[in-house]
């Protein structure tokens, strides 16, 4: 059975990187994301910064305990395939820079990435993430020890055999240059290595072979359009969905996927053959996903 029906796309929709809340819209929010054709996302660890962040290994476990229970919550109520990212945030341990140290913050940094792994070698959680470097400017000696730490983490990542999501800084394909020589010194693929909150041009001269999430805000589509012949690496798409009220033009909706895809699906049919364009999106939405966390999407 064709996933392109009378022009519309019918097949599998996949959120790659989306935060969820209980104390916000939380169900409602995954409603309207199933609701307009979303089947499945990949739900992220969201740290609490206005609440404390944890200051210690149980801190973690007991942090990342909620994410992972929220993931079986929904499951359960929307009967979608629903992975998890965990992973502690680079933000966080620039934060925590004054209050514990800098080598104290490291340490605890690593140790979150440790417990993170030992969840994703279980089977609880599929991705490691978000984690970088901070996506703003920062003292020199924290930018150094930002990446002197990353280096060390996707060397974890790669001995994990794990895939990563990366928070980084938008500096163009400079980033995405500086990360694919970190994560081929680290010895992680750059297959697995993710650059979430990714821009939408794909093309190999851009991304330097790394894998991305575009985040499909407005003029993705034409960017898609113009870049996606020229791509050596897999791609997705995200919201980047906080679940924060404060913050409600921050990043994008739970609608939105789902929408991009009919949008980009209705371009590719004017200039491509079904066939084509289904294999396009289905790699986008079900074969690279399922084959990089493992899940059925």
């Amino acid at each position: 059975m064709s996933a392109i029906v009378d022009g519309r796309w019918k097949g599998p929709v996949v959120d790659q990187h989306i935060h969820l809340d209980r104390s916000n819209r939380y169900f409602a929010a995954v409603d309207e994301f199933v609701l307009c054709g979303g089947t499945g996302m990949m739900l992220v660890h969201k740290p609490r910064f206005g609440a404390g962040l944890p200051d210690d290994k149980a801190g973690y476990r007991a942090a990342y305990a909620e994410t992972l229970e929220m993931a079986e919550e929904v499951r359960a109520k929307f009967a979608i395939t629903v992975g998890v990212v965990l992973g502690p945030h680079p933000v966080a341990w620039e934060h925590q820079i004054a209050d514990l140290g800098m080598k104290r913050a490291t340490e605890l940094h690593l140790e979150a990435v440790d417990l993170a792994l030992e969840h994703i070698d279980a089977g609880d959680a599929q991705c490691l993430g978000e984690v970088g470097r901070p996506h703003y400017p920062v003292a020199e000696e924290t930018w150094a020890a930002a990446n002197e730490m990353l280096a060390e983490i996707m060397g974890l990542a790669a001995g994990a055999h794990a895939p990563i999501q990366l928070h980084v800084e938008d500096n163009g394909s400079q980033t995405y240059s500086e990360l694919a020589q970190i994560a081929a010194s680290a010895g992680l693929p750059l297959s697995k290595t993710i650059r979430h909150y990714a821009p939408a041009d794909v093309s190999a001269d851009f991304t330097h072979g790394l894998a991305c999430t575009v985040s499909v805000g407005r003029g993705s589509v034409e960017a898609l359009l113009a870049s996606h012949s020229h791509a050596s690496s897999p791609w997705g798409m995200e919201t980047d969905y906080l679940d924060d009220p404060r913050r409600p033009g921050a990043v994008l909706g739970p609608k939105t996927i789902p929408k991009r895809t009919d949008e980009l699906c209705a371009v590719l049919l004017a200039e491509h053959e079904q066939e084509e364009v289904e294999g396009l999106l289905m790699n986008v939405h079900s074969h690279w996903p399922s084959e990089l966390y493992g899940l059925e999407f």
